[in-house]
């Protein structure tokens, strides 16, 4: 019965959003990935392995995660966390680092099973949770308009099909923007396919090791940059996008645990997506709420390729062209931009927290290595915090 009904709910929409979910998140920060496995002096089998770990992790809880709560929950690697690694982990033996990513994973796995980050998040009202959102998400809006300014021809045609779409069928506009986007680009011989090989990725075991400056310098950053940047605003989206009865800790809890067990692999860190999980939640992947849920699934699928086939799937993505991706990616996200921005206003008491929530999201200043959407919330909180404050004041008698 269950499988009949998830059948029912498979859409092409869906599946289309799955796969810009996996094509936007990929080609937006896997050389960052690379980068970081680099500067461990990792091999090319080890970079492999790698992106057949992270590819695992993120395709199985996305694909479980939303199959459990029948919603759209994905998944993600911490481009942050690899950010980090970059500089804090160059000249770290790679067993002290994959002790490091256990640790890291640990932690997460006990802030969300414990249910404390749960209990933290829940006291973040929904108005500054969308600000946040809308805050993360303009840049993605604003990339379509940019994206014109050296592919104007391909870009406006694909905004042209995408508004022509939405008035005639909405529900397909993401994808027959896509469409057009790659024909256009193919027609110009500006997708490039001549140096693919398929190749299935072979992981590769590394035995942890533990050492008091690889577990300071590199595993308390990893697990406090993941969880302040990644899952903090990861949270945040669904919150906002109306999935709010999905239990957090248990979905914490699980990518905690999975970065523990594929960590040995070089799974570094496995948390909630926030941009790219905007897709999967908006009205371009299905129109009913509560069929969305498939599109993380299809992502799931798509996460699943790349770490089977990780250096071939890495080539496919390199090989379309930049503003095309930005082009789509922004196109995907603009009805929840509008919806973030409308929650976040709506309430007048709370229009100017969430309003400066959403200028220091959107400013994308890094403090102490941590992104904007983290300082975003603290500051709308803050100013929240602010004018609700009730001053004591002494009642004014008639003989002052």
């Amino acid at each position: 019965m269950a499988t009949r009904a998830l059948f029912k709910d498979i859409s092409l929409s869906a599946i289309i959003a799955g796969f810009v979910t996996v094509l936007v998140g990929f080609t937006s920060s896997a050389v960052i990935v690379f980068q970081a496995a680099q500067a461990l002096n990792a091999t090319p089998a080890e970079i492999a392995s790698w992106m057949w770990a992270l590819g695992l992790g993120m395709g199985l809880t996305c694909i479980g995660l939303s199959l459990r709560y029948r919603a759209p929950v994905v998944t993600a690697w911490s481009t942050p966390g690899a950010a980090l690694l970059i500089t804090s982990a160059a000249g770290v033996p790679m067993a002290e680092a994959i002790g490091a990513f256990l640790v890291s994973g640990l932690l997460i796995t006990l802030a969300g099973f414990t249910g404390w980050f749960e209990r933290l998040m829940n006291r973040i009202p929904i108005s500054l949770a969308a600000g946040m959102l809308a805050g993360v998400l303009l840049r993605f809006g604003l990339d379509v308009f940019t994206a014109m300014q050296t592919q104007f021809g391909m870009v406006l045609a694909m905004f042209c099909v995408y508004l022509g779409m939405r008035r005639t069928n909405p529900r397909y506009a993401v994808v027959a923007a896509l469409g057009v986007g790659v024909a256009i680009a193919a027609l110009q011989n500006q997708i490039q396919l001549d140096t693919l090989s398929l190749q299935l990725a072979q992981p590769v075991l590394t035995m942890p090791q533990f050492s008091p400056g690889a577990l300071i310098g590199v595993a308390l950053p990893l697990f406090v940059v993941t969880m302040a940047s990644q899952n903090v605003p990861g949270v945040a989206v669904i919150r906002a996008s109306g999935y709010g009865s999905v239990p957090i800790s248990p979905i914490i809890g699980w990518t905690g645990a999975v970065t523990v067990i594929l960590a040995p692999f070089g799974a570094f860190a496995i948390n909630l997506a926030a941009i790219t999980a905007a897709i999967c939640m908006g009205r371009e992947a299905h129109e009913d709420p509560g069929k969305r849920y498939i599109a993380a699934i299809a992502a799931g699928f798509f996460y699943l390729l790349i770490g089977l086939f990780g250096a071939t799937v890495a080539a496919v993505f390199a090989a379309f062209p930049s503003e095309l991706v930005l082009a789509i990616a922004g196109l995907a996200l603009l009805g929840t931009i509008g919806n973030g921005l409308f929650t976040a206003l709506k309430a007048e008491r709370d229009r100017e927290p969430a309003l400066i929530t959403f200028l220091v999201t959107a400013s994308g200043i890094t403090l102490l290595g941590i992104g904007s959407a983290f300082w975003g919330l603290i500051a709308g909180t803050l100013a929240l915090a602010i004018y609700q404050f009730k001053f004591q004041t002494r009642p004014i008698s008639k003989k002052d």
